[in-house]
């Protein structure tokens, strides 16, 4: 009764509120909360930036990996302010594909690039990305490159089971527009030279930034990762990332690539001993990276050689620094390379961590059992299964076998069977 009491008291303007409502086809009931900006003007409370979307799942806002088949395995894509670990592959072949994705869908974008390696000049790197498919025309490159690798036995309509037929497809073919979420790249062409040089990016080599003449810093931190730190520290808050002057220039997404990182060419001795000396140094890295990445409008994805680390306790450690982890697996010089069930794919891809934000705990994913293989022009991932047994050579003698045998088993669990046939498992 104090409720009806309560809004009793206004029924005049309650009403006009519902006219009101009535007359525009909407709802008079608001969801209250605060607004981004701070004003009363009606607006999107979530930034606006190009190459973003938020979250279904709980609004972060994300940023595209280049791949839209791994954004659909991540949840729809890398949220701002997390780290990506790819584990290299043994010969770096799939793993540099991805990390270029990842440096091409920035500058589509029109995001501003941070990449830093040992071993490769940033400027060689962006010569070599992918060339994207911004338009409809390119749809003819994407049909003869699919029916190009399609085998004879794939031409002839088979009947499997249903099963199979309701499986969905990781990666829909085909080019989308340049104002939409995730891109797809023609590995066999180099991006064109006028959208790096439209693009804004820092380059961190680290041949250039150390010297000969180095004395040995109390830090634990290596020389290398110091640097790299004060890099990036400097360019997102000079530039604004880390939110500061809203109102003098429009947002924008930072994407860091970092290279091979724990390598030697590092300073780093965590591939050569079990136990190196600056083994704490790049967890140490990683933690206060993750820090600088929590506070700003900023992602990163890193390359790491974990096949060559020898100590597994460490591998853990690092996985828990990061916030996503994904492995690649290739099949070059191993048994699945020439093993028939493996034929239509190159390499095996592992989701081991996607990040829960704002929990204690990471998940982890429930689509297991993934290949890619790599086109002349692209890189998909497909769900791995074994192929139906079509064949006709399983006899009626070999069924009459099995139910022989069957009836030979004796009531008790774990008794033999008597006779001759015997049950294989």
């Amino acid at each position: 009764m104090a409720a009806v009491a309560t809004c009793g008291g206004d029924a005049g303007s309650a009403g006009s509120a519902v006219a009101t409502a009535s007359k525009s086809n909407v709802t008079s009931f608001q969801r209250r909360g605060p607004r981004v900006s701070g004003t009363n003007d009606s607006g999107p409370r979530l930034v606006s930036i190009t190459g973003t979307r938020p979250s279904v799942r709980n609004g972060q806002l994300l940023v595209s990996t280049g791949l839209p088949a791994l954004d659909q395995l991540l949840g729809g894509g890398l949220a701002v302010g997390t780290v990506l670990l790819i584990e290299e592959d043994k010969y770096n072949i799939y793993s540099s594909l991805l990390f270029k994705y990842f440096l091409a869908e920035g500058i589509v974008n029109g995001h501003t690039l941070l990449v830093a390696s040992a071993n490769e000049d940033p400027a060689n790197i962006l010569q070599e990305l992918p060339a994207p498919l911004l338009d409809d025309n390119c749809k003819k490159e994407f049909d003869e490159d699919v029916y190009n690798h399609k085998t004879p036995e794939s031409n002839i309509k088979m009947k499997i089971a249903w099963r199979y037929q309701l499986l969905p497809k990781m990666e829909q073919i085909g080019p989308v527009s340049s104002s939409r979420f995730g891109h797809y790249y023609d590995a066999s062409k180099r991006i064109p030279q006028e959208l790096i040089e439209a693009s804004k990016w820092h380059g961190f080599f680290l041949p250039e930034k150390i010297s000969s003449t180095l004395k040995v810093e109390p830090c634990s931190l290596t020389h290398g990762y110091i640097k790299l730190l004060q890099f990036i520290q400097n360019i997102i808050c000079e530039e604004g990332f880390d939110g500061s002057n809203p109102q003098k220039k429009q947002k924008n997404i930072l994407r860091i690539g970092i290279q091979n990182l724990g390598s030697p060419l590092w300073g780093d001795d965590i591939c050569c001993t079990e136990n190196g000396d600056s083994s704490h140094s790049l967890t140490k890295f990683l933690y206060v990276l993750r820090g600088l990445l929590r506070t700003s409008l900023s992602a990163c994805i890193i390359t790491m050689p974990t096949h060559l680390i020898q100590n597994k306790a460490f591998i853990a450690h690092v996985t828990n620094l990061s916030d996503v982890v994904v492995g690649l697996e290739s099949f070059i010089g191993s048994e699945r390379e020439t093993n028939p069930l493996y034929k239509d794919y190159h390499g095996l891809i592992h989701i081991r961590q996607i990040p829960r934000l704002n929990n204690l705990f990471c998940d982890e994913s429930d689509v297991k059992d993934l290949g890619f293989k790599l086109k002349r022009k692209l890189f998909t991932i497909e769900r791995l299964h074994l192929p139906p047994d079509l064949s006709d050579t399983v006899s009626r003698s070999s069924k009459q076998d099995l139910a022989e045998s069957a009836k030979r088993l004796g009531p008790g669990c774990g008794m033999m069977a008597g006779g001759k046939k015997h049950l294989d498992f």
